[in-house]
């Protein structure tokens, strides 16, 4: 399969009314569980389970452990908002979509991708891995920004929403495009999948329902969900 037609799975925080950012930047202080959540989901290559006995599966991963990286997709604008000491994500491959050719961005390593396409870029990263210039791909995740989004969910192979469901609203100028409402199923295309289809596909234990989360003096909730296209 070529990776122009790998599936694609969106991973967002967002409020109630859908709320993602403001300014460039985050609207909400940092959380902690939702960062973990992703930093370890966006990381982590999926491996062979139940072959039948412990040992073949950890055999397995320690075999295929470092043979494959995930993909990171986001906007430019989303890269710039990222802190300059934790950019490219470490331990993913890192794809930056923009008009801006690679020459026009400023300080882009060499292994980070740049398409002006989420298909272009993907392509380009698929010569880069028969070059040898990167890692054969796990999966790959759609990060931002809005426009992003809206990119992804018009391919075909977008097939998983991801979302952190913060309970709190706070002032927003950037909104996720997709409206995920789980009790108006018909009217929607993505379908809220149950909490063991979510913990078998992130491949770890997830809590359910509200996790309380507390920053600074604020006290909120989040619930980590998945979607799936209908």
């Amino acid at each position: 399969m070529s990776l122009t037609q790998i599936p694609l799975t969106l991973i967002v925080a967002a409020t109630a009314k859908n709320g993602i950012g403001k300014n460039g930047g985050l609207p909400w202080p940092m959380l902690k569980k939702d960062m973990g959540y992703f930093a370890r989901v966006t990381k982590r290559v999926p491996l062979p389970k139940n072959t039948g006995s412990v040992q073949s599966d950890a055999l397995k991963e320690n075999i295929l452990s470092g043979t494959q990286r995930n993909v990171v997709i986001m906007g430019r604008k989303t890269w710039e908002s990222i802190p300059p000491n934790f950019r490219p994500l470490k331990d993913r491959t890192n794809i930056i979509i923009s008009t801006q050719g690679r020459s026009q961005l400023q300080d882009i390593p060499d292994d980070v991708v740049v398409g002006s396409d989420i298909a272009s870029a993907l392509k380009n990263l698929e010569a880069m891995v028969k070059d040898g210039k990167s890692l054969p791909v796990g999966r790959a995740f759609v990060i931002g920004g809005s426009s992003i989004y809206k990119a992804a969910l018009d391919l075909p192979q977008t097939n998983r929403i991801l979302l952190t469901r913060i309970s709190k609203e706070y002032d927003c100028d950037t909104f996720f495009p997709e409206t995920l409402d789980e009790h108006n199923v018909e009217s929607s295309r993505w379908q809220r999948k149950s909490h063991a289809e979510l913990r078998d596909f992130v491949g770890e234990e997830v809590e359910e329902g509200a996790v309380p989360q507390k920053t600074g003096d604020e006290e909120l909730s989040l619930e980590f969900q998945l979607f799936g296209r209908s």
